[in-house]
């Protein structure tokens, strides 16, 4: 399973900043989390960019050079642990897409290509890998480019991996869009994941303040009231500009 971090703030600041709370312990997860590292953020000009190795993060000079440099005002990252079937190689490390869309998930389903006859040969050309995840982006960017807004995206696709995937652990993703970082949380309770990492292991928890929003994984100290868990089968948005959040029901 992997690990996800998320953040829109007021102003662009270096993300070293703009996550001096969560980063080193987010990064301490690394030593599980070993088979890959991204960063997705917001460029100056509303687009968005995306950075990944399928290698550690706390061992990158380009990870670390990364945080300390790159100056944005919203971002995911994303550590990656493989599931056995996909290697680790660029092509399937997170997020996946391009200047419009970055897409990172924790969790898997089967079997992989489930949802490849609705995403349709066209889309599917453009998988960088082979991973359930790239798939689960594509169905969701299928539906944005027909005109979807992203909550409805998300939810619609994660409805279709409900009856298509045989099984699942999570579904948990963000999506970082110029206009807005989107959090979505659903897994199956009885999956061996659970039953080997606990009830809470999947819990997606948001941090609201003056300048900024974060979104995160399990993994740390993230106790209410200062922290609020997503609702299961929810979707959290975070609008950059003025730091709207607005929760969207399942």
């Amino acid at each position: 399973m992997c690990r996800l971090l998320g953040v829109v703030a007021r102003e662009s600041v270096p993300l070293s900043e703009l996550l001096a709370d969560d980063l080193d312990p987010f990064l301490a997860m690394a030593c599980e989390h070993g088979d890959g590292w991204g960063v997705a953020y917001v460029t100056p000009d509303g687009t968005v960019a995306s950075v990944k190795e399928p290698v550690r993060a706390d061992t990158s000079r380009r990870f670390d050079r990364q945080v300390r440099e790159l100056t944005t005002d919203a971002a995911l990252l994303h550590l990656r642990m493989a599931s056995p079937q996909f290697p680790v190689v660029q092509e399937n490390t997170h997020p996946f897409g391009d200047q419009r869309i970055a897409f990172a998930h924790n969790g898997d389903f089967s079997p992989a290509g489930c949802l490849d006859p609705t995403i349709g040969d066209e889309l599917l050309a453009t998988a960088e890998g082979d991973t359930d995840s790239e798939r689960f982006y594509l169905g969701i960017r299928l539906r944005i480019n027909d005109g979807m807004e992203p909550p409805k995206a998300i939810v619609a696709t994660a409805a279709d991996l409900r009856i298509l995937a045989t099984d699942f652990a999570s579904l948990n993703c963000l999506l970082l869009t110029p206009d807005a970082l989107y959090a979505y949380t659903a897994h199956d309770p009885r999956s061996d994941v659970i039953r080997r990492r606990g009830p809470g292991y999947f819990a997606l928890s948001y941090r609201t303040d003056l300048n900024a929003v974060v979104i995160a994984s399990t993994g740390w100290q993230q106790n209410a009231p200062t922290w609020s868990t997503l609702p299961e089968g929810h979707v959290l948005e975070i609008r950059r500009g003025d730091l709207t959040t607005v929760v969207h029901g399942g």
